[in-house]
């Protein structure tokens, strides 16, 4: 297979909202769109009716109630045994009054605000951020294939995420480099996420070494004292159930720490129809309502009112192999109805933009669309994977992410209200009376006025006709978008951070890793 790298000089186009693009500094590969944080002003899709709500509430309650869940965390069995929950063995049993109490102590939205304080982001409030592909252990391409991750490919999608404005956190590594020891990867991975990018960053939680280096870390890189980090949320952790009926350790220690230090933490069970979860939609969703709630009432009789997010990952699996299946009609319903439950709850709601298709095909857009609609149908506040995807997420590609970039600006320009602007100059009622009958727009004052900022321009899609397109090579989205991904990472610079900051992050990775970094077993 040969480089396409040269293929690709993509055409420069008119963007949407050209009035912005002073805001961005420096040279440009492409004509990309300004930063911005959305706002999702559309009502939602609710499928349920309120008594479809009420009933999964209901049933959630009585799963917690009823049957319990497993918390492999004895800290946690702690707090909830103080909190009077009923404790047998490592399973918790809740009392409906008290999950709702908790609950409603959590706040409605909630803003990450990384080193570059222009980067800020809401959580909540109508706002709609993405962010990047998280945790695949394999990255793809055009040129290489497909082929375990590595630290230098985990670098050449931290510098999309900080390069596209249309990537507003940067979530967990976008591939897992496996190059680098478990025990330090994290202080790699984050020293180099803090210092590529400047936007809201993420730690897993994965033990305690792990979460307390990262916040460390994103403490100095921010410039903070300890008492400015933990006044305001600064970063996040995603936590993910053990589906069906269980919470782990690391990921309850995790999150608790940061919920001690008033930094957010998204709860998303992991549950998929048919294979840990009931194969019913609405058992499905209920399930993970019940896993969701019962963290977040634990953060919130641990620290009232941290910053919390439900998270909703609930799909099908393909009856005939057990795989994963995302961006699914179902997967669409799931996180719709997820969606209306988040708003029950008053709490902010994290979705994700997934497929799974094997290669960014036709197949992975339509499925990655479907699941972006269903996103914005649902109410979501945060997507997560919403750039470079791949087989149910066990692949990451950077022309899937440049792809997906130019969907996500789609998005933003849908989001945009001048589009929806009905005031006398936006009727045009004098220009079609100027135009008259038989008429065209083209040359008239109205058109030329306006013309630039009128429409969505991309920066990847090809809007000549197929001659046109025959004669200048006949070259397919995926290889001008790897031709795209392959000039960011040539041209990339990354945004400044203050020299004596850079060398206190740089000294407390040595020491770290001087001193074990993160225990294994291996």
């Amino acid at each position: 297979m040969t480089d396409a790298a040269d293929l690709t000089a993509p055409r420069r186009r008119r963007t949407g909202g050209r009035a912005g693009h002073s805001a961005r500094a420096g040279h440009e590969v492409i004509d990309q769109m300004p930063w911005r944080v959305p706002l999702n002003t559309d009502r939602p899709t609710e499928p349920l009716p309120p008594e479809g709500v009420q009933a999964i509430h209901d049933g959630a309650m009585r799963v917690l109630s009823e049957i319990g869940i497993e918390f492999l965390n004895d800290e946690a069995l702690g707090h909830l045994r103080d909190a009077g929950c009923k404790i047998e063995g490592q399973t918790a049993r809740f009392d409906r009054q008290f999950v709702e109490e908790m609950v409603a102590k959590a706040p409605p939205s909630f803003t990450l605000t990384p080193r570059n304080l222009a980067r800020q982001i809401t959580i909540g409030e109508g706002h709609i951020v993405f962010g990047n592909v998280s945790s695949p252990p394999n990255a793809w391409d055009l040129v290489r294939g497909k082929r375990p991750g590595d630290m230098e490919t985990y670098r050449e999608f931290i510098k999309l995420t900080q390069y596209f404005n249309c990537m507003h956190f940067a979530g967990g590594y976008p591939v897992e480099p496996i190059d680098v020891h478990a025990s330090v990867r994290h202080l790699d991975c984050l020293y180099d996420k803090l210092t590529l990018t400047d936007k809201v960053v993420h730690a897993y939680s994965l033990g305690p070494e792990r979460v307390e280096d990262v916040m460390e870390m994103v403490r100095i890189a921010g410039g903070l004292s300890h008492a400015e980090f933990d006044a305001t949320p600064r970063m996040y952790t995603n936590i993910n159930s053990v589906s069906p009926l269980k919470h782990d350790w690391p990921m309850l220690d995790g999150a608790m720490r940061l919920a001690r230090r008033g930094q957010p933490v998204v709860v998303t069970p992991f549950t998929l129809a048919g294979a840990m979860a009931p194969v019913t939609l609405s058992g499905a969703v209920m399930l993970s309502v019940a896993e969701a709630l019962a963290a977040i009432a634990l953060l919130q009789w641990i620290a009232p009112g941290c910053p919390v997010a439900i998270g909703t990952f609930t799909s099908n699996v393909d009856m005939k192999s057990g795989a994963p299946a995302f961006g699914t009609p179902e997967y669409i319903r799931a996180t719709q109805m997820t969606g209306q439950m988040a708003r029950f709850y008053r709490l902010p709601l994290r979705s994700s933009g997934v497929c799974a298709a094997n290669v960014p095909d036709a197949q992975a857009m339509w499925e990655t669309m479907n699941s972006l609609w269903a996103a914005v149908q649902s109410g979501t506040n945060m997507v997560y994977h919403a750039a470079g995807w791949l087989e149910g997420g066990l692949i990451a590609s950077p022309e899937k992410f440049v792809m997906d970039c130019e969907v996500l600006q789609q998005f933003q320009r849908y989001f945009e209200p001048q589009i929806l602007g009905t005031s006398e100059v936006d009727l045009a009622i004098d220009t079609i009376a100027e135009v008259g009958p038989g008429g065209h727009f083209f040359g008239c004052q109205h058109t030329q006025d306006r013309y630039q900022d009128a429409f969505y321009g991309p920066f990847l899609s090809d809007w000549r006709n197929y001659e046109a397109w025959q004669l200048a090579g006949s070259v397919g989205t995926t290889e001008r978008a790897h031709g795209i991904y392959k000039r960011i990472i040539a041209e990339f610079e990354p945004p400044p951070m203050d020299a004596g900051t850079q060398d206190e992050l740089t000294d407390f990775v040595a020491r770290r890793k001087r001193e074990g970094g993160a225990p294994t077993d291996f």
